[in-house]
């Protein structure tokens, strides 16, 4: 009888130690990432509220170097019988300025096709300071035959790239990398 009440106890207590964490899970995230820096944009929203009637206004990126625009020019290739072309030939971005652009895959093949596309920059020294947050390129895509889909490339360029770097073109070869079932 006295060892079903100390079990009843300890579970009791592990139970509540468990919703416990559970519930501290989150400002503890907060804290862990404020001391740290991670997730800035979280932490501006949370400072930025109380203002306008208690609405947070949204956060501005200071980052972005309104002083200049920079032209990004897209061009594809494929190594295959299939299509590969972004819905814009080119933008124009600040330096810092987060841009969204979407690419069209289809495959033309009477198969299923695997393939990937490999990015080179030009000039040389954009590739560093060309910053990838999303890209069909991170990963290989399976094409059933004649499937066609879109997939987005989620980018900015940091401020510090050179003043005299007024062009980008971001090149992207598609290779078949094996051969489906």
């Amino acid at each position: 009888m006295q060892s079903n009440r100390q079990l009843s106890i300890r579970l009791l207590s592990v139970c509540l130690g468990m919703f416990a964490f559970g519930y501290l899970l989150v400002p503890l995230y907060q804290a862990f990432c404020e001391w740290t820096g991670v997730n800035v944009l979280s932490l501006s929203e949370r400072e930025s509220k109380g203002s306008m009637n208690g609405r947070a206004s949204a956060p501005t990126n200071t980052q972005v170097d309104t002083t200049r625009l920079i032209t990004v020019e897209f061009d594809t290739n494929v190594r295959g019988p299939w299509r590969f072309a972004p819905e814009q030939r080119s933008i124009k971005v600040h330096p810092g300025e987060l841009a969204t652009v979407m690419f069209e895959f289809e495959n033309v093949q009477d198969r299923t096709m695997s393939a990937q596309a490999i990015p080179s920059y030009a000039p040389q020294q954009a590739g560093g300071h060309f910053n990838k947050l999303e890209c069909f390129c991170f990963n290989q895509y399976t094409l059933a035959p004649g499937e066609k889909k879109q997939w987005p490339v989620v980018f900015y360029i940091n401020p510090k790239l050179s003043k005299d770097v007024t062009t980008i073109t971001l090149s992207y070869t598609f290779f078949e990398v094996g051969v489906g079932s």
